[in-house]
């Protein structure tokens, strides 16, 4: 039983139901009413889209798996008993599983590419299993390239979904709608854009929570490098530029008296949004650091949900 615990809290359980909670979203309150109406299931449906959620999955699983292999000293330092490589679960065995569900992850996605033809997915996921590793490696403690990497594979999880449904219509030239086409493509990149942006400021927010164990080996992290003042003023700008996006949405479908759902926005999405501006520069320790990430992870897990509203406007 303790095994089975240290195993789940190795490859985050929780966020791996968020990745799958976010592709189950955008594809059924988003692609399938878009494309119902004009006639046209999705590319990727049924079980399809249940190997590719699953693919998606497991590569994040790898990822978390290969990022706690290479962090066990700073983690040691960092969050001492949340460890579980090398203490519960071995670093061979942490590898192994690295290797098997990064295996199956990529062999899931030639299967998806293989029947719809789109052999961008298993591509790219070769890509994110790839670049994942490299972060784990060497990119996380560089300077902004491990943030912008993480953020970039955030995105995908959205923009892998989209661009399956756009594809073929510019290279096979099919005839569905071109205002269908255009709405996948801007709700898929605002969704995408979100989800890049907020990765980047919750980013950056762990990088000044964990700054400790990361200077003592050797990370060349943002507040490292620039210091924490201005790593709170970048993670400031970042929450401007996604307010005005998110306040320009609520203006934008104001003419369409969406109510419920510009409520919703306000209430769970931008005010929780003004509280992490307003607490970021008066954070002084660890905890008070910790306690934003969180915030900041609670505003993307409610802006994902707000995809639900779409079934019902769409």
């Amino acid at each position: 039983m303790r095994l089975t615990a240290a195993f789940l809290k190795m490859i985050r359980l929780p966020n791996l139901f968020f990745i799958a909670l976010t592709q189950l979203l955008f594809h059924c309150c988003i692609l399938r009413p878009v494309l119902t109406q004009v006639g046209r299931p999705p590319l990727i449906n049924g079980m399809l889209f249940i190997f590719l959620a699953i693919a998606s999955v497991l590569i994040a699983a790898a990822g978390y798996i290969i990022n706690d292999y290479f962090d066990i000293n700073i983690d040691e330092i960092n969050k001492p008993k949340k460890n579980v490589v090398d203490h519960i679960v071995s670093r061979r065995w942490a590898m192994l599983w690295h290797f098997i569900m990064s295996g199956l992850g990529l062999l899931l996605s030639f299967y998806v590419s293989w029947k719809t033809g789109l052999w961008y997915i298993v591509i790219a996921n070769f890509f994110c299993i790839a670049l994942l590793f490299g972060y784990s490696v060497s990119l996380k403690r560089k300077l902004l390239s491990g943030n912008i990497l993480i953020s970039l594979l955030t995105a995908w999880v959205i923009l892998v979904l989209c661009l399956s449904e756009s594809v073929p219509f510019f290279t096979r030239n099919e005839s569905w709608s071109v205002a269908a086409n255009t709405k996948i493509l801007r709700l898929g990149f605002l969704y995408a854009g979100f989800a890049f942006i907020s990765s980047l400021i919750r980013e950056a927010i762990k990088d000044i929570e964990d700054m400790e164990g990361d200077a003592k080996y050797g990370c060349r992290t943002m507040p490292i490098v620039w210091g924490v003042h201005a790593t709170k003023v970048y993670v400031a700008v970042w929450l401007i530029v996604l307010l005005a996006l998110l306040l320009g949405v609520q203006v934008y479908v104001l003419q369409f008296k969406w109510w419920p759902a510009i409520v919703y926005s306000i209430v769970l999405i931008i005010l929780p949004l003004l509280y992490v501006f307003y607490k970021l520069f008066r954070a002084r320790s660890s905890k008070d650091f910790h306690a934003l990430s969180s915030w900041t992870k609670l505003v993307m897990f409610t802006g994902i949900l707000s995809m639900i509203f779409f079934y019902f406007y769409l």
